[in-house]
């Protein structure tokens, strides 16, 4: 069967934050751009962050970018990359300015500077007290920065593909990456997109979890296409949970209601966050609030009639902070909770909400993957930035607001990169391998032919809840051992899956059991990497080894998804041009 081929110089696949600023770079750069999506690119997940975006400004109190360097390689629990860290931090201030400057309508200060508000795990003066780094547009800053990238991008003619879904990543005999494969939905039909740059900006893969804070399209398709053409993942142990989802719906209440004042109580109506982080408390880092709820619960203060959630207060904050601050968090709590948070507080409870790990990529967003004794080795022409990308600029605990920067921030360099290599190392298309389309093809084909198989639903179901009770808050040895042996079970029962619906036009069967494929990709590659870290580090607190062992775990894990194994690379622990931060017991 002959694939129909367009030819473009960038693929982007993913139109969320980090997509739409690299596609921003290379369309201004006049190279012809395509953009593909799931879903309208304003319906992207980056629509869903609430609390800010961080960069020191400084425009309410004295603030450096060295001390939110030093914040986040803290947040990081040392795994951490500090050259990547730096370079995040020192462009923060350049790229929120630069977003100003773009049209995003953030709120202002008297003085029409841009507002700053607090946020968990973000200090002043190398973690002494807390700072205003948080640059907001009310708790809608995701959703005001997604339009304003937007709108630069049809002003600057990218290329849209809209409800097209990737399905394989194209590599050539020399390993090289030379385009997608993908599908139109609308049709059904099978394309390759040739391209002479290919960058991965498809987000999370919350929806490996039971109980997650992510959309339903947050399928982590950039990761099982990664693992698909034989490249390893990064640190995929490492998830973390928000504090703050609605109890029973995990719909996300931000961390900017605490950075406004708000505070978690238990059943007795006590203060708890006092005695787990008595500096930092209701703000200190997300992995730190999130096991202290955990606790709380576990230990039979929680509240309600099943003593499964603990209570956000905010009422003391008056209706006007509310509903100027905070108006989105009001309507969640409505319609999700049925409280009104200007008279009650709302029943929270922690939720599944970031990935950590990820493709793995240096600063500049190359792809890089072991070669020899070599641990990175740049994939030509591929790139990846955003949440699907490991960058290690979040290590085992990522900072609230670092993930806005992380997209415009690598979105950019990344754009960046891309035009460079095409302009210096890939002027031309390389010819694409005869056999570009077949494993999409064998895919397709198992679907259309499958019978006496399982139901999508069913694998789904099972492979959510394996995962949300065996590597949740907290994990332990047998939990994760039995998780293993269940998941790879799983993985099996995926392969026979079958749809009833054969049909070709807008058949979401089958972008769900492709999805599928995605999604136990990474619930295996989370479970193997998991079970293999003998220590707690940020997100992964494992109560066989409580404590952080930097001598033999300071390392990043690499799981290779044909053999199901692992192997480990460095943390890079040279900055690009300070000093490095040294490991420390990390409080708050």
């Amino acid at each position: 069967m002959s694939v129909p081929v367009r030819k473009f110089d960038a693929v982007i696949v993913g139109a969320g934050g980090a997509g739409l600023r690299a596609a921003l770079q290379l369309s201004e750069a006049g190279l012809k751009t395509a953009v593909l999506s799931k879903v309208f690119p304003t319906r992207s997940h980056t629509v869903a962050a609430q609390g800010g975006i961080s960069a020191s400004l400084g425009n309410v109190q004295e603030d450096k970018w060295e001390w939110h360097m030093y914040d986040t390689v803290k947040g990081s629990d040392w795994l951490g990359d500090q050259d990547a860290i730096e370079f995040m931090c020192r462009q923060a201030p350049e790229v929120v300015v630069e977003l100003e400057h773009f049209g995003m309508p953030f709120d202002r200060l008297e003085n029409g500077k841009i507002y700053q508000r607090p946020f968990g795990g973000h200090m002043a003066d190398f973690g002494k007290t807390p700072v205003q780094r948080a640059c907001a547009a009310a708790d809608r800053t995701g959703h005001a920065m997604l339009h304003t990238l937007y709108q630069r991008n049809v002003r600057a003619n990218t290329q849209f593909f809209v409800e097209w879904m990737a399905l394989d990543l194209i590599r050539d005999a020399d390993g090289d990456v030379v385009g997608v494969t993908a599908l139109e939905m609308e049709t059904g039909e099978t394309f390759i997109l040739h391209a002479k740059a290919v960058l991965f900006a498809t987000g999370g893969a919350g929806r490996i979890y039971s109980a997650s804070t992510n959309a339903f399209i947050n399928t982590g398709d950039g990761l099982g296409m990664t693992v698909r053409a034989g490249i390893p993942l990064e640190d995929m142990e490492f998830w973390q949970f928000h504090p703050t989802g609605v109890a029973g719906a995990g719909v996300l209440i931000t961390e900017g209601v605490r950075g406004e004042g708000g505070i978690l109580l238990n059943a007795n109506g006590e203060r708890f966050m006092e005695r787990y982080a008595p500096n930092a408390k209701d703000l200190a880092s997300r992995d730190v609030v999130s096991r202290a709820m955990a606790l709380e619960i576990l230990e039979g203060r929680g509240c309600g009639k099943e003593k499964d959630h603990v209570l956000l207060k905010l009422d003391h904050l008056g209706p006007e902070i509310i509903n100027h601050r905070l108006p989105g968090i009001r309507e969640i709590a409505i319609k999700f909770a049925g409280v009104d948070p200007i008279k009650d507080p709302i029943p929270v409870v922690p939720t599944t909400h970031y990935m950590m790990g990820g493709i793995p990529a240096n600063y500049k967003g190359e792809v890089v993957a072991p070669q020899g004794d070599n641990p990175e080795v740049r994939v030509n022409g591929f790139y990846a930035a955003g949440e699907c990308a490991c960058a290690s600029v979040h290590g085992a605990n990522r900072l609230g607001t670092n993930s806005l920067l992380d997209l415009v921030v690598f979105g950019k360099s990344a754009g960046n990169s891309m035009i460079e290599y095409i302009k210096t190392e890939r002027q031309d298309w390389k010819p694409l391998p005869a056999n570009a389309a077949d494993v999409s093809l064998a895919r397709l084909a198992r679907l259309e032919n499958q019978t006496g198989g399982e139901e999508v639903a069913d694998v789904r179901n099972a492979m959510q809840k394996c995962v949300q009770l065996r590597a949740g808050v907290f994990r332990n040895d047998e939990n994760l051992a039995k998780g293993v042996a269940e998941i790879k079970a799983i993985a099996e029962r995926a392969k026979r899956t079958q749809i009833k619906d054969k049909s070709k036009v807008w058949n979401t069967a089958r972008t769900e059991a492709l999805e599928l494929d995605n999604l136990i990709e990474v619930a295996v590659a989370t479970l193997i990497s998991a079970e293999a870290r003998k220590e707690s580090r940020g997100a992964h607190a494992q109560d066989d080894y409580p404590d952080r062992h930097d001598d033999e775990w300071m390392k990043h894990t690499l799981y290779d998804g044909a053999t199901r194994s692992l192997s480990y690379k460095p943390v890079h622990t040279q900055p690009l041009s300070v000093e490095y931060i040294a490991p420390q017991k990390r409080v708050y």
